[in-house]
């Protein structure tokens, strides 16, 4: 891959990056790829209540499930 110095990088606003990922082109020169961020899987078997805890709290803050989760476990871990 190429290594894309700060100079040919041009910094352009989040609608236009969509535009241009719709559209098929190569947006890679839009990306700083030293600041990626490895996201890794895991499953996790939780009991139906707190999965329903889990779902009230998601409706409250009008979040997923999944970004509830992740928030706690994000403050758990500061």
């Amino acid at each position: 891959m190429k290594d894309l110095s700060k100079k040919t990088r041009k910094v352009i606003s989040a609608g236009e990056f969509d535009n241009l990922f719709a559209q098929g082109k190569d947006i890679s020169m839009h990306l700083d790829f030293d600041k990626a961020t490895v996201i890794k899987r895991v499953n996790v078997d939780f009991p139906a209540w707190m999965v329903k805890g889990l779902d009230r709290e998601a409706v409250k803050l009008n979040v997923s499930r999944q970004a509830v989760i992740k928030m706690w476990i994000h403050e758990h871990l500061r």
